[in-house]
């Protein structure tokens, strides 16, 4: 009924060629080094996420301090959030020339740096800038790596390596609740976020434990990958072909050129070290002008490697999958966060407020949510599920909830419906698994970048576009309904893609002509 692994060609590699040598299994792939990425990642989605679904906290205190309106005043928390997704194209560009560990370490001190001066703001529009700015560009900064290099870590277990990983939203959202509570009633909320950027410092920490892996280990991944699926049936080898082609852009005139830019520095070094007399001084110049030109050769590389994949012949956007997941993201995640927003008015509407009280609706949806994070995806890593259908099964489940969820009139059908939610929004954790597959593991960042980007338009514009259906129809079930449609529309785009872009065999005759 769905599409396959083989139906939506996942690997474009060369299979033969990778399966012709055999290659002894890195012991830091699925293993040894990659649990510690796990653990970085982990950590960074509870400092990072954790801390922005705590934020209702702190949002308070700024209605209390500030005197502003709600909706100026829910920009902050919603610039933070948005930013933080919506920069992932932008990421990618660093990790690209930098790699994940300097982005992430760079990000970390950007975002304790946003939190800390925060604490002095003398209005909710200085807010704007260093927290919903600041603090979101350093927040996207380190998300993207932590995501990324669990990719490249794993191969057997990835869907479950990135459900352990993600679970830290869910726990983090609990402990910086509290911790949150606690500082602010201590301290003061300007103290509060003074120490919640001392703490975010830790992020450094964390992206100092994603530990690159070097080229031999990187090819012995793609061999073992390779070896692992076979031959599959390629349904968007065209795009596959592309993509891969885009890999290999103008890698050999940049390594000439970074080879001919050191070789003719270091005979220049050479001949300056023969005059003794101004050996101090030339080296001195030598040195500067060798590191930038080395550093304007790696910014070059990586910018004509990150535009190519976004905007050149051979951009992501050729393939049709990866296009119809851009679309989808568009829709998904402003359908997730509206139950949030309406189940406190759904349950006063139903006099549900005292069983609501006792257990929240909106605690079972992120209760469940971990679990449902780490289920999925262990049955995603299992050798006969595929992990495409398991993540379109979740998207099903999720939509049909959004849609029925509106119709319960008592607490326990909500509570029924609230954690097959929460379960089925763990397939926020196959999303990263689900992109490498479509893209392969080295345009993972660029591509991921794109997928939280769409995430993060949807995660801002989502919110206000249920109010003003509320505004005009004054019902909190059309904003249920039309959403739940319009992410109907995404799913059902993102289930046809794989069959419509099939490419028809061809005989040999007819494919020798065109060779």
């Amino acid at each position: 009924m769905y599409a396959s692994r083989e139906d939506i060609g996942y690997d474009f590699g060369d299979d033969s060629k990778a399966g012709s040598k055999p290659v002894k299994p890195n012991p830091n792939i699925d293993g040894g080094w990659a649990w510690m990425i796990v653990l970085s990642s982990f950590l960074v989605h509870i400092l990072i996420m954790g801390s922005q679904m705590a934020l209702g906290i702190l949002n308070m205190e700024w209605l209390e301090e500030f005197n502003q309106s709600r909706g100026l005043t829910a920009w902050v928390s919603s610039l933070s959030m948005g930013i933080t997704l919506i920069v992932g194209p932008f990421i990618g560009l660093f990790i690209t020339m930098c790699g994940c560990r300097k982005t992430a370490i760079i990000g970390g001190i950007l975002n304790a740096l946003g939190w800390i001066l925060s604490a002095y703001a003398s209005n909710v529009h200085y807010l704007f800038l260093t927290f919903g700015v600041t603090a979101g560009i350093g927040s996207g900064m380190v998300y993207l790596p932590a995501v990324v290099m669990v990719g490249q870590y794993f191969q057997k277990r990835r869907a479950l390596a990135q459900g352990l990983s993600t679970t830290g939203t869910g726990f983090g959202a609990f402990l910086m609740t509290a911790l949150l509570k606690y500082l602010c009633r201590e301290f003061g909320w300007r103290n509060a976020m003074f120490i919640q950027g001392a703490i975010c410092l830790n992020l450094c920490v964390c992206g100092a434990l994603m530990r690159p892996l070097s080229l031999k280990e990187a090819n012995e991944k793609y061999v073992v990958r390779s070896n692992s699926e076979g031959n599959q049936a390629k349904a968007l080898s065209h795009s596959a072909e592309t993509i891969k082609s885009n890999g290999a852009l103008s890698e050999e005139p940049e390594k000439k050129e970074v080879a001919t830019n050191e070789e003719v520095l270091d005979n220049v070094k050479h001949i300056e070290i023969g005059g003794k007399s101004r050996i101090g001084k030339n080296m001195y110049g030598l040195r500067v002008l060798k590191t930038a030109s080395q550093l304007t050769v790696t910014v070059k590389k990586g910018f004509g490697i990150w535009y190519s994949s976004y905007f050149g012949a051979a951009s992501l956007f050729t393939n049709r999958v990866f296009v119809a997941f851009i679309i989808w993201a568009l829709f998904a995640y402003s359908s997730f966060v509206i139950p949030f927003i309406h189940l406190p008015e759904i349950v006063k509407q139903y006099n549900l407020s005292s069983q609501n009280n006792i257990f929240p609706l909106t605690s079972i949806i992120a209760i469940v949510h971990i679990f449902g994070k780490v289920i999925l995806g262990v049955i995603s890593d299992l050798p006969c599920i595929s992990t495409w259908n398991v993540f379109l099964m979740a998207n099903f489940t999720l939509v049909t909830c959004i849609l029925t969820l509106p119709l319960m009139q008592t607490y326990i059908s909500l509570a029924v419906v609230c954690a097959l939610i929460g379960f089925s929004s763990g397939y926020f954790s196959l999303m990263p698994v689900v992109t490498e597959d479509l893209v392969g593991t080295k345009h993972l960042a660029n591509a991921y970048g794109i997928i939280i980007c769409a995430n993060g338009i949807s995660a801002l514009l989502g919110p206000p576009f249920a109010g003003w259906i509320y505004d005009i129809t004054h019902k909190y079930d059309y904003s249920f309904y039309i959403c739940g449609l319009l992410y109907m529309v995404g799913i059902l785009f993102l289930f046809m893609q794989p069959y419509i872009g099939k490419k028809q065999p061809q005989d040999k005759s007819t494919e020798e002509a065109q060779v």
